[in-house]
């Protein structure tokens, strides 16, 4: 018996050691990485800087003819404060379509359910708390429909 208690043990040690977080990321890319590592990759990904747009102290603003998304990255030093995409449609059920397939999707891959503070057809707000940092995805169809989805990376202190 008290073999098979020390084997059990030593078994859910072995599940609990091996179980690896994956780190809070923007599409597969870390949000830990340094600003210029995000902009290489940024750039590597088709996405051009639109330099118009950006502030050279503060936000990196990326555009592609391949997506229908801006990218505007924060930061402060080295390290990123926010990511956010936005998007812009002519028509508001375009932008609630795709603000529920990209809340879905996010509820499906984070294996949690978002806290929705505000769901009215014009204004709707989720927000995903993950592992360290977190997601919010916005709809705001008032003059000219808007939808945005934040990562927010929870800063160590």
């Amino acid at each position: 018996m008290k073999k098979t208690v020390i084997l059990f043990m030593a078994m859910m040690l072995m599940v609990a050691c091996s179980k690896t977080e994956k780190p809070f990321n923007y599409r597969g890319l870390p949000l830990s990485l340094t600003t210029a590592q995000f902009v290489d990759s940024m750039l590597t990904r088709g996405f051009a800087i639109d330099s118009v747009a950006s502030d050279s102290g503060r936000t990196v603003v990326f555009a592609s003819t391949a997506e229908r998304y801006r990218v505007l990255m924060a930061f402060k030093e080295d390290k990123i404060v926010a990511v956010q995409e936005n998007y812009a449609f002519s028509t508001n059920d375009s932008t609630r379509q795709l603000w529920q397939e990209i809340r879905d999707g996010l509820e499906k891959e984070l294996d949690a359910w978002p806290d929705c503070p505000i769901l009215k057809d014009d204004h709707k707000v989720a927000k995903f708390d993950a592992s360290d940092g977190l997601i919010s995805v916005i709809l705001e169809n008032t003059y000219k429909p808007t939808l945005s989805v934040r990562y927010d990376p929870k800063q160590n202190k």
